[in-house]
């Protein structure tokens, strides 16, 4: 309750102020489940909007919508205002937002990968510090090469790029692996799998959004439905982590302020130290250590201190801690730890009292004016002026439907980014190899016929050669072969021309002696007729 300036949250036997100045040291609310953190959350948060300031919470059990209506009268209601003595209790609604990273209950809320960054992303992929470092390495090749890392679509799509190109890029920024490459790329597949593209896109929340106010002046109460998203606790721990340090880097430096210019409330604080690594671990506690100058105040609501890493705590100046139970040595341990955190009173013992608080009741120490830490005092935190509970449906939608923020963030916008230029440039590679191929295929089939023309023509030219050898052996045998007939005809006319001479010899011979003989005869005859005239 906002009394006489300054955050009225409790009561023991005086009232338990929270200063505005001192507001912004953040805070610590913790105890065991049933013991009253709601209560004390809303109490702090309609304290927070009627001093003007902006509160974030995370609605993890889905009982904190109900501060969009105001509170119902009730008997215990009375009994409990009666008991506070508060003359002017008010029940009345806060003005209140309604987020969503899955954009069912409320806005949607979308971030960008490279808003993200490579530590927290590898956080939420639950990457090795091998891996992690091969993950700088793309963030810091994208923004070498001015490719705009949007949504998972984006950073599939510079994974395969650097992959694919791994050889080159190694020269210039280290090795990297192609194991480590496709582990990203797996761990990327499963995130996505489980629905976590809804996370990342466009238009990326500006978280400067939800430092507003009413027209009253009266803070807004932005309400993160976290009923869903808790049942995701690395997604859930790294947006409060992100959020975190996007207030860090965002907002300017404001030094010691009145009153905060925002508080953030972080429910369920144990799962965002979980699984931390060294580094992320030192630079949440130097958003925290700094972020107070940026005028931001954050309080975080677990079971119990322990559930903390002691470098936070130790930035936790406002603390209320309601029961814990003490039934195991492990338990009785944090219940010890719990007590040391405070500056001790001697009207009780601090360790026995945690343990024998009602629900509704709390420790109580906050910072005064001077910054010193008060007493730890044991108290009752006031009622809560909205509805317990969860708020009315309709009424909810109805609150949805008229913000501002709807017609801002909930349609997804889809930019040129990594993804399309990668893409359109694949396309482009892939055309002019295809290009290239078609030319090397046109090239090995001219290749190919002129090797074939060639070789037909060799053919054909050991074919006329084959003929022309075999027209010639004819040619040289027609030619031996005439020789032949000509040898045989000529000796066939000598054997005749012989033949005719021995023929004609023969003949002359024969007629020689003929002539002879018929001379003889004829001599024989004159002889004989003129020794017949002699006689």
């Amino acid at each position: 309750m906002y009394y006489d300036k300054q955050l009225w949250i409790a009561q023991s036997d005086k009232n338990l102020y929270l200063h505005p100045s001192m507001a912004n040291r953040h805070g610590l609310i913790a105890g065991a489940t049933g013991t009253g953190k709601t209560i004390t959350l809303k109490v702090l948060a309609e304290s927070f909007s009627d001093m003007g300031v902006p509160v974030f919470l995370s609605d993890v059990k889905g009982d904190l919508s109900g501060m969009c209506q105001p509170g119902i009268d009730t008997e215990d209601m009375q009994k409990r205002i009666t008991k506070f003595g508060i003359e002017d209790f008010e029940y009345k609604s806060y003005p209140s937002r309604f987020w969503d990273i899955g954009g069912e209950n409320g806005h949607p809320i979308r971030v960008t990968i490279a808003d993200m960054g490579a530590a927290l992303l590898s956080k939420l992929l639950g990457l090795t510090d091998v891996q992690t470092g091969v993950l700088n390495v793309v963030f810091k090749i994208a923004a070498d090469h001015d490719l705009l890392l949007v949504d998972l679509k984006d950073l599939a799509a510079m994974l395969q790029f650097v992959g694919n190109n791994r050889a080159e890029f190694t020269l210039t920024y280290g090795n990297v692996s192609a194991a480590s490459i496709g582990a990203i790329q797996r761990a990327l597949l499963a995130f996505e799998n489980e629905g976590g593209e809804v996370f990342f896109g466009e238009p990326a929340l500006d978280i400067r959004d939800w430092i507003r106010t009413d027209v009253d002046g009266r803070g807004y109460i932005n309400i993160l439905d976290s009923t869903s998203l808790i049942q995701q606790p690395t997604i859930y721990s790294t947006f409060l982590l992100w959020m975190l340090t996007e207030l860090f880097e965002k907002l300017p430096e404001v030094g010691d302020v009145e009153k905060p210019r925002m508080v953030f409330f972080f429910d369920e604080a144990h799962l965002l130290f979980s699984d931390l690594s060294k580094s992320l671990l030192q630079k949440i506690v130097q958003v925290v250590k700094l972020i107070r100058s940026k005028g931001v105040g954050v309080y975080f609501i677990s079971q119990s201190p322990s559930d903390i890493p002691d470098e936070v705590l130790a930035q936790l100046s406002n603390r209320i801690q309601h029961a814990l139970r003490a039934y195991t040595p492990a338990e009785q341990k944090a219940v010890k730890v719990a007590a040391s955190t405070f500056r001790q009173n001697p009207d009780f013992d601090t360790q026995e009292a945690i343990m024998e608080l009602g629900v509704g009741k709390a420790l109580v120490s906050f910072l005064d004016e001077k910054g010193v830490p008060s007493m730890v005092e044991r108290s009752a935190i006031l009622p809560p002026q909205s509805r317990m509970g969860q708020g009315d449906p309709d009424v909810i939608r109805s609150i949805i439907a008229a913000d501002e923020f709807e017609l801002k963030y909930r349609e997804t916008v889809d930019r040129v980014s990594a993804y399309e230029i990668i893409t359109e440039a694949a396309e482009e590679l892939e055309k002019q190899r295809i290009a290239e191929e078609e030319e090397e295929i046109r090239r090995k089939e001219e290749e190919a016929a002129e090797k074939q023309r060639l070789k037909e023509e060799a053919a054909r030219q050991k074919e006329l050669e084959r003929l022309e050898k075999q027209a010639q052996k004819e040619r040289e045998a027609a030619e031996k072969r005439r020789e032949r007939e000509y040898q045989a005809a000529l000796k066939a006319a000598e054997r005749q021309a012989i033949a005719e001479q021995k023929a004609k010899e023969k003949r002359d011979a024969e007629r020689r002696k003929l002539v002879e003989k018929t001379a003889s005869t004829l001599l024989k005859s004159v002889l004989g007729s003129k020794k017949k005239k002699r006689r």
